[in-house]
């Protein structure tokens, strides 16, 4: 994505920032935290079976100005835009998601992350994995725990395929598989195509949404929200409709949500058939 950022001055208000910082390592590790607290990750357009144009005016026009969130190709693209222009070296990689799964699993390139290299020194940067995205940068080349604002994660790499895991309580769970492969616009474009619109995708099946804050996690998974807090044991509660869930999309995530009744019977039609 080569064009030029449209509302730069709006985009680093939301982040706290009141001018262009210096594109320093804390800076990247300021904008990764406060981005994934800022920006709700929701997947409602495909919920919806809506189109999900991933071009830097659709990007900005629904983050900063419709007041929604998005999916990785949403959020992290946008993000890559904004490194760009902060001066970062900056470029697009695509993973093979495995949260769930064995780290050998084959699964479709769904996934769009950022490659940030600051004085020679490479770092994974990622503001789009929902509930367990990460809350800081990562190095690219250790294989030792990292700490973040919330759980720890590690990046491992096995004959040129890199494996991110997080500390979920006592264990280390993979998340997603990813190499340096480079990753042209049509790659993200055939990547969001498939998230967006194939039958198999659950993003186009289930409600998600999540967020992040000082400490916590908040996580919408159709009629299930959660607040996991570190340290405490996650408390979670069952939606009992969707006036419900729209109640806690637009109090707990702070979303904009669509006009019209198209979401309230969608949620509806899904609450039925997982109940089935």
């Amino acid at each position: 994505m080569t064009t030029p950022l449209q509302n730069l001055d709006l985009y680093l208000d939301r982040l706290g920032f009141h001018a262009p910082p210096a594109p320093t390592p804390d800076t990247l590790r300021a904008l990764q935290q406060r981005h994934t607290a800022a920006f709700v990750f929701e997947n409602i357009s495909t919920f919806l079976h809506a189109p999900v144009p991933i071009d830097l005016p659709s990007l900005e026009r629904k983050l900063l100005h419709e007041g929604r969130g998005g999916y990785c190709f949403e959020l992290n693209g946008l993000f890559l835009a904004l490194l760009r222009t902060l001066g970062y070296d900056a470029r697009p990689l695509t993973a093979r998601v495995v949260m769930g799964d064995s780290e050998d699993a084959l699964t479709a390139r769904t996934h769009l992350l950022v490659l940030v290299t600051i004085d020679g020194v490479r770092h994974v940067a990622d503001v789009g994995f929902g509930g367990m995205v990460p809350t800081a940068p990562l190095r690219l080349d250790t294989g030792a725990a990292q700490a973040t604002p919330h759980e720890p994660y590690r990046l491992v790499e096995r004959a040129g395929r890199y494996v991110l895991s997080a500390q979920i309580v006592d264990e280390w769970r993979p998340l997603y598989v990813f190499d340096l492969q480079p990753q042209e616009e049509i790659d993200l474009e055939v990547g969001n195509w498939y998230v967006a619109t194939h039958p198999d995708s659950g993003f186009r099946s289930q409600l998600r949404a999540a967020r992040t804050g000082p400490g916590f996690r908040k996580t919408l998974r159709d009629s299930s929200f959660a607040v996991h807090r570190i340290g405490e044991e996650s408390r979670r509660r069952e939606l009992a409709d969707a006036d419900e869930v729209v109640a806690v999309l637009r109090e707990e995530f702070e979303l904009r949500l669509p006009d019209g009744p198209a979401l309230r019977t969608a949620i509806g039609r899904r609450l039925a058939a997982v109940a089935a």
